[in-house]
């Protein structure tokens, strides 16, 4: 690879990070024990409106906590976007329960709410709702629905840390709500992840699979089963310093994304981002563009092309109905959602990475158009 090669993400560490891990090393505590762990909890919660925090060990952990907590097992159904990372359906079709998806909107990329209420039937007990790449699903219809027919929702917030819906925080809306830390996240700590709640007895319940279900009085003695899921004090380190700058984060994506779309506006070939809503402005956690049909191209070929330009890309999601894995074992897998397949064919997004400069930005708008002409 060379020199000039312009990876997909690279993180910005230009805080506190260094300082606050160097005091994790300074006092011992390095492991799920250390103080930091509290204080990211606690930091986090407060932004987002949120009582509880239970910091673990990845965004995929943060959802199987989830659907574990709120009792969703066998018989049950969850309805969520077919269009999402496969992490969102790991616990549903290992708790027994049935997913039930709905497609996607062709302009926001997100879940297509007017979908959801035919989906749903006495065995329902929870809708997902994923916000993907930059803006938030309307999520007041859903939370509608959810009201009406009694249903919990989960909110995956995992790509949204800074957004708002309405001017009120994502992962302030479900009956728990959850974050991812990866690194191309806009608060990172390496891998990590935070389911956060207002209700005390799912707090307690997530608190406890995190840390494989031990009891106060008889710690090896288990009445339930959990995970190994623990954020480590060094983590929460990173990720405290790393939040003390989201504000910043949060306007450099924005200006990221206006540069992008300046600069490609005028290309027909592609749809670029959805800048705002009637509820939100683009908050640019990627940016991704979807080429048109008279691309006469799709995204692995496009993206091959820049790969050789010296870029880096990322496809985008590949539909959960169509998985592999799922190949004759549901019968979802014969279903058909033709906006997210479509976006999966002729999707993917461009570097994106906070340390991303104006230049790249200009030089990877550059080569893109070349492609095309």
């Amino acid at each position: 690879m060379n020199n000039r090669f312009i990876p997909v993400n690279t993180p910005l560490l230009s805080g506190n990070e260094k300082k606050y891990i160097n005091e994790c090393i300074d006092t011992g505590w390095i492991s799920s024990e250390g103080p930091f762990v509290e204080r990211f909890e606690a930091d986090l919660s407060r932004i987002v409106n949120r009582k509880y925090g239970v910091a673990v060990s990845s965004g995929t952990a943060a959802l199987d906590i989830a659907v574990e907590a709120l009792g969703i097992g066998k018989g049950d159904e969850v309805i969520l976007p077919t269009f999402t990372i496969i992490s969102c359906i790991h616990q549903i079709i290992r708790s027994g329960a049935t997913p039930v998806f709905v497609d996607s909107e062709p302009i926001t990329w997100n879940m297509d709410i007017s979908q959801i209420e035919d989906k749903i039937t006495k065995r329902t007990k929870a809708i997902m709702v994923v916000h993907i790449y930059g803006l938030p699903v309307d999520i007041d219809p859903v939370l509608k629905l959810a009201r009406k027919y009694k249903l919990k929702i989960i909110e995956d917030a995992a790509e949204m840390i800074g957004q708002t819906y309405k001017g009120k925080p994502c992962g302030s809306y479900g009956d728990v709500s959850i974050f991812s830390f990866y690194p191309n996240k806009h608060i990172t700590t390496g891998e990590g992840g935070m389911v956060v709640t207002n209700n005390n007895e799912l707090a307690k319940k997530c608190q406890s699979l995190r840390n494989l279900c031990f009891q106060k009085k008889q710690r090896f003695v288990h009445k339930e089963l959990g995970w190994n899921y623990r954020m480590t004090n060094l983590q929460a380190a990173l990720g405290l310093a790393q939040l003390e700058q989201l504000d910043k984060f949060v306007e450099k994506k924005r200006k990221m994304g206006k540069f992008y779309t300046d600069s490609l506006k005028e290309m027909k070939q592609i749809q670029v981002p959805l800048e705002e809503t009637s509820y939100a402005k683009n908050i640019y956690w990627v940016f991704g563009i979807v080429l048109k049909n008279n691309a006469k191209n799709n995204a692995k070929k496009i993206m091959g092309q820049l790969q050789e330009l010296g870029i880096g890309t990322r496809p985008f999601f590949y539909p959960l109905h169509l998985q592999p894995y799922f190949k004759n074992k549901f019968a979802f897998y014969r279903d058909s959602y033709p906006v997210s397949e479509n976006m999966s064919q002729m999707g993917f997004y461009l570097p994106s990475g906070l340390n991303l400069s104006s230049l790249q930005i200009e030089n990877i708008c550059n080569h893109l158009k070349s492609i095309f002409i």
